[in-house]
């Protein structure tokens, strides 16, 4: 299935919920969140929403620091 991922065309094999996009794209930060077509799901609802074809996914990582 293809999906747009933080702007780019991937053609994921395996993932029909985000849960399993996660695993697929060895995603192992702690801190992370995503957004389907531009919609937050909170991490609860990973593994009950469902992907298809075209689906827009962005992907943020918390990132500390600073001055």
């Amino acid at each position: 299935m293809k999906l747009i991922i933080n702007g780019k065309e991937r053609d994921m094999r395996s993932s029909r919920t985000l849960t399993e996009l996660v695993q697929e794209l060895e995603i192992t930060a702690p801190h992370f969140a995503m957004a389907l077509n531009q919609q937050v799901i909170p991490k609860s609802q990973y593994s009950d929403t469902a992907l298809k074809e075209g689906d827009k996914v962005e992907i943020v990582h918390a990132v500390g620091g600073g001055v």
